[in-house]
């Protein structure tokens, strides 16, 4: 399994995001994105209440860790009260849970909750939308291994990506020390992923930009998002 939080990265991380996957063949799919060069997996979860719509639950989790044992599993909780969830989930094999700023009720909050994540042996993620002023994530970034910024609005996939994002991922960055990871979610894509790179981004969430393209496709698409080896 690969160790997202690793000090060093050569190459930005890519992890296809399942909500665009073949649900009809979703095992098949995890195997196939993993053997095309995929880094982890993400899970999107959504209630239905904090976004306009529903998603998976822990036993679609559950069955991405029964396909895929060996791949590190993402699970972004886009719901009101994410602290409900943390055990269902890290007992289906979510190895990083991130939950939202805009749902907590303090920055206490945020940090309680990402130690007791912590104390399960998960990985805490917080992520911000896009209309979130930055200033509210700032103060809690140092206590979570993943930071993640929204370039849509969270709710559904195959929107279009939000540059303006990209000046909360340069302020974020400058506080991230190299064992945390900054990641994106929202139209990424070959054309995207450049600007998200430049601006800090290691940790690169694509749905319908791979899963939307014939199988063959895959391993290409992944590495053009990476970018040139070169590119750090």
């Amino acid at each position: 399994m690969i160790d997202p939080f690793t000090s060093s990265l050569e190459r930005p991380l890519i992890a296809p995001s399942i909500l665009a996957a073949d649900f009809a063949n979703l095992g098949d799919d995890c195997r196939a994105a993993m053997a095309s060069g995929a880094d982890l997996l993400h899970v999107d979860i959504m209630d239905g209440h904090f976004v306009p719509n529903l998603s998976m639950g822990p036993a679609v989790c559950s069955a991405c860790r029964q396909a895929c044992p060996e791949t590190f599993l993402d699970v972004h909780l886009m719901v009101t009260n994410p602290q409900m969830f943390f055990k269902p989930f890290h007992d289906a094999g979510a190895n990083a849970i991130s939950f939202h700023i805009e749902v907590m009720d303090s920055q206490q909050h945020a940090r309680d909750l990402a130690d007791e994540l912590r104390s399960m042996g998960v990985n805490p993620g917080i992520v911000i939308n896009p209309p979130t002023e930055v200033e509210k994530i700032l103060p809690v970034v140092d206590a979570f291994d993943l930071v993640l910024v929204m370039s849509v609005n969270p709710g559904f996939g195959g929107q279009a990506f939000i540059p303006e994002v990209l000046t909360k991922a340069k302020a974020i960055k400058q506080l991230l020390k190299p064992t945390q990871r900054l990641e994106i979610d929202g139209g990424i894509a070959p054309q995207t992923a450049p600007l998200a790179i430049d601006s800090g981004i290691d940790l690169l969430v694509a749905g319908s930009s791979i899963f939307g393209q014939p199988r063959d496709q895959w391993a290409h698409t992944i590495e053009s998002l990476r970018g040139p080896k070169s590119q750090k």
